[in-house]
């Protein structure tokens, strides 16, 4: 068996004095398909970035095979020294990458490459380092959050692009079904450590439900053998004394290990505060169109809402699903055709940009609307603190201030806001955003409980299938069909998913095979025979590459000795060079064999 590619042992990290990650470990072996799962603020992220070598841990170990490539795609990406994105892009490539698949992975985006990094919004910035991490197709990926600010079009194109690569994977994400899709083994980072089970992220939740529950048994035999050990100590009979002081030592480890577990974290408590109930009908949409210049963003659109709809609305990024849920509120007018609300109607509305935070206001600020340290939900007050701990947030956490906040943070303090105000109409503009998927199946439980309205813009599949009645799905140029169900319910109905939105310089459908080389594609294509020469090639070095394979394999067996860099550093130094120079010889002499046969069948 291979030794993995990138192994973490014992990793330990602490920020600010607080244990981050206390033993965590990972391994990633070829071909694997590994999720990393855990809360927000577990560390996930930071054990990535500790993986991609960018992050120093205090103790531990990582080794990376040398010769190997690994390429992550950080959250936050930073595009500033650049004069375009595709010199972004290419500036991430290598000797012997294809030249043009960075450029053909922009276009797929929906970038052209030309565009002025300091012009990008943040999903655009996103976008193109998706591009930059898969254009050298390396050993090992480590994506961080790759759909995020796709739409659908875009998540279900790059999980068959996944499917396709050799390279290794290493995925953080919320999105289910695409974890779902792609994963075959599951890394769990709990309060500061790791678990691997060697299935995808479909087996998960019961597996950390028998973990919990497990932890729990173990706990009450711990009380009930300290219980034991106190009454020994009180009413035993007396021993000898070394004995005594044995036992005496024993029940304070006991203590200790009760005293320092670490009980499971707790669940953001989400509950809406109901408005009056509002009447049967919630909206009624006849005929309602709106163009931008020549463009239909909705043509001829009509659907009636009632009281308890949970109504997903499902589109390419541009479609117009921001317009046409406008248009249904009342926010918006249209051009042609009506739209009448129901009556009694209390609307509270979750933004997706989170463009109604502040970014300087604090925690307890954004929470209490700045009216001192009293949130008030409905016609009740409770004091901010006990507020937040409810969505998971610490006393410590109150002055923060909001750009402080993780992604997973603000959007839960979004939620707080929210969900404190009197509603019997929810619109959900992409809510699942950063949510880690405790918090997701709590908003899931909110929503399926709720006895109001809600209209959720979404790209999560999973999300829409637990929560939808019905699905708004765009069409393209401005036309609008709802589907009862949810999302794999429209699929059925429909017969396709969601499609990408026409535009000028349309993305080919399919990649075309890249050129092999510079080399091989500046040959003339009318010659079509083979030399004598090229003859004898084509015929050895299939011999050639499976001498140097062997080779590889034979070294490989010695680097399975894990205690050989100990015991013989510059042997591992040599075999390390060796594996590097061969493997670049065999994938030399694999090109030449594939150039060769291409000239063969043109002959």
């Amino acid at each position: 068996m291979a030794p993995p590619l990138l192994t973490l042992r014992d990793i330990h990290l602490t920020f600010g004095g607080t244990p981050l990650l206390t033993g965590a470990e990972m391994s990633v072996s070829e071909g694997d398909r590994l999720c990393l799962v855990g809360r927000n603020g577990s560390g996930k992220s930071t054990l990535l970035k500790i993986a991609a070598g960018l992050m120093e841990m205090d103790t531990g170990e990582r080794f990376f095979q040398p010769g190997r490539t690994v390429r992550y795609l950080p959250q936050d990406p930073d595009l500033a020294a650049y004069r375009t994105v595709l010199d972004y892009v290419n500036e991430g490539l290598t000797e012997g990458d294809d030249p043009y698949r960075g450029a053909y992975l922009l276009e797929v985006l929906g970038l052209t490459g030309k565009e002025d990094p300091k012009s990008l919004s943040g999903g655009e910035a996103r976008r193109a380092a998706l591009a930059r991490t898969l254009a050298p197709e390396p050993d090992i990926l480590l994506l961080d959050e790759p759909t995020n600010h796709l739409d659908l079009p875009a998540i279900e194109w790059l999980e068959e692009e996944l499917k396709s690569l050799k390279s290794a994977l290493v995925l953080i994400s919320h999105d289910r079904r695409f974890l779902e899709n792609l994963s075959r083994a599951t890394i769990w980072i709990d309060r500061g450590t790791s678990r691997r089970m060697d299935k995808g992220f479909a087996y998960f939740e019961a597996w950390r439900d028998e973990v919990f529950e497990q932890e729990e048994v173990d706990q009450q035999k711990l009380a009930q053998k300290i219980k034991r050990e106190e009454h020994w100590m009180t009413y035993g009979v007396t021993a000898r004394r070394k004995r005594n002081m044995r036992r005496v030592r024993e029940l304070a480890d006991l203590r200790k290990q009760k005293r320092e577990h670490r009980g499971p974290q707790g669940t953001a408590k989400l509950s809406a505060t109901e408005g009056e109930a509002s009447g049967k009908l919630v909206i009624e949409a006849k005929g309602i169109s709106k163009t931008y210049g020549e463009r239909a963003i909705v043509k001829e659109f009509s659907t009636r809402i009632q009281r308890g709809d949970r109504v997903g609305f499902v589109g390419p990024n541009g479609a117009g699903k921001t317009t046409l849920l406008k248009m249904l509120t009342g926010e918006l007018a249209p051009d042609t055709g009506s739209t009448r609300l129901g009556t009694n109607l209390e609307m509270v509305t979750l933004d997706q940009k989170r463009e109604k935070l502040d970014l300087n206001d604090s925690l307890s600020s954004v929470l209490t609307g700045g009216s001192g340290d009293m949130v008030v939900i409905g016609d009740e007050s409770k004091h901010v603190m006990s507020y937040m701990k409810d969505f998971l947030f610490s006393p410590e956490q109150a002055r923060t201030p909001v750009h402080a906040l993780s992604g997973g943070e603000r959007a839960r303090a979004m939620l707080a806001r929210a969900l404190a105000n009197k509603s019997n109409l929810m619109v959900l503009d992409e809510p699942t955003n950063d949510l880690d998927l405790e918090t997701l199946d709590l908003l899931q439980e909110l929503l399926a409980d709720y006895p109001g309205t809600a209209l959720i813009v979404s790209h999560d599949r999973d999300f829409l299938d637990r929560v939808a009645t019905s699905v708004i799905v765009s069409e393209g140029d401005g036309l609008w069909r709802e589907y009862a169900g949810g999302y794999t319910d429209m699929l059925a109905q429909r017969g396709e998913g969601v499609t990408a939105r026409k535009v000028e310089n349309q993305v080919p459908a399919k990649k075309e095979k890249p050129a092999r080389s510079n080399a091989s594609a500046a040959k003339p294509q009318q010659k079509s025979k083979l030399t004598f020469t090229q003859q004898h090639l084509l015929k050895t070095l299939p011999d050639t590459i499976e001498r140097l394979e062997v080779q590889l394999e034979a070294l490989q067996g010695e680097m399975n000795d894990p205690n050989l860099f100990a015991k013989n550093p510059d042997k591992f130094a040599r075999i390390s060079q060796q594996i590097t120079d061969l493997t670049a010889e065999k994938d030399s002499a694999e090109e030449q064999w594939l150039e060769l046969e291409m000239l063969s069948e043109e002959g």
